[in-house]
Formats: C-alpha cells, structure tokens, sequence
C-alpha cells in the first residue's frame, strides 16, 4: 500500500476521545520495546512518526494515527515492563479492554512478539486475551533479520506452537531493518477492510 499521508490524530484514554469517523481499526500491541513503533514507521515510510524509544513503558494511552484518510492504527500501551505500578498497570488494563470490548471499527489486533525469541507468558497471555473477546489476531514476529534464514521456520513453528495460534489467525516474520514481510502486513491488513 503506497502511504501518502499519515498522522496522529489524538492521544486518548477512554471511549469518549476516540476519533467520531469509522474508518477500520488496526490495533498495535505487544511487550514494551519489541519494535511497535519501529513497525508502524515502516509500514507508512516515515522515519518517526511513531515515536521510538529506548525507555520502556512510553506509551501510556491509545494513540490514534490516520493512515490516508482511510483507516487508523491504533498503539496501545505495551505490556510486560515490571517499571510502572500496578495502580498504573490497572489503569491502561480498563483503558485497553474498553477498547477491545466496544470498539466497532476494531477489525484486527497486529500482536507483536520478537521472533529470535520463544514468546513470552505475557505475549501468551495477550494472545488469549484477544481471543476471549473473539478479535481476529495478526501476530507479526519481529527482528526476521537477526536470524539466520535456516533457522526462521524453526523460529516461526515454536512461535505458533507457544502462542497455540488460532488456524485462521495470521503469522508473518517481519524485518524493521530491511523492510521484509511489510507487504505482507499490508495485505493482511487489506484483508480485513
């Protein structure tokens, strides 16, 4: 998909700021630093729309950014990272379910996990999550270029095996760095509009 405009559109933190067009939802989550932002940059061709940090835990609302006027990613706070309080943690958990729970133009949740390694109990945990609210998952596994390609199906097969990923559920090994599987998001993506 060629990306000619993109932006964030607002910050929110409860049902009543979420943008009023219905324009399709994708919605971004993962573990803190696994790459959301990195991913979100490269599938629009921007250096940094999405803001990359070294400092797990930045984001801390759903940030909502318009993609060519006609269909929105949404980047929800990262899990797993032991820094923020569990006040804190609560918090962004009501924020993320009410999202998930009544959000009608959610088409797919993208779950990011880091593909060189086994996913973790909290990307388990996110997964099943997902699946409770009956939302169709495209589970992207992220840094393809930091394995060998011998090993990538290894890595992909102990992915969907720990994940116990739904058959109709979508897996692609993606590279930030070299821009691998990015049409393959892209279609995945197209899929559900």
């Amino acid at each position: 998909m060629k990306v000619n405009q993109a932006e964030i559109v607002i910050s929110a933190v409860s049902e009543k700021q979420y943008p009023a067009e219905k324009y399709p939802e994708f919605a971004l989550a993962g573990r803190s630093n696994v790459g959301k932002s990195s991913l979100i940059n490269k599938l629009i061709n921007r250096k940094n729309l999405a803001r990359t940090s070294s400092k797990p835990g930045k984001t801390q609302t759903l940030n909502f950014y318009l993609i060519n006027e006609s269909l929105y990613f949404v980047d929800v706070p990262g899990y797993g990272y032991a820094q923020v309080s569990k006040q804190e943690r609560a918090k962004w958990g009501g924020m993320m379910e009410e999202y998930f729970k009544n959000r009608e133009p959610l088409r797919a949740v993208i779950l990011i996990t880091d593909l060189r390694h086994e996913p973790t109990d909290d990307d388990v945990q996110m997964y099943d999550y997902l699946k409770f609210f009956e939302l169709p998952v495209i589970v992207i596994g992220t840094k393809k270029d930091k394995i060998p390609k011998t090993k990538q199906d290894k890595h992909i097969k102990r992915s969907k095996k720990v994940l116990d990923m739904d058959p109709e559920d979508i897996f692609i090994p993606f590279s930030a760095e070299t821009g691998d599987g990015k049409d393959a998001v892209w279609s995945a993506i197209k899929s559900f509009i």
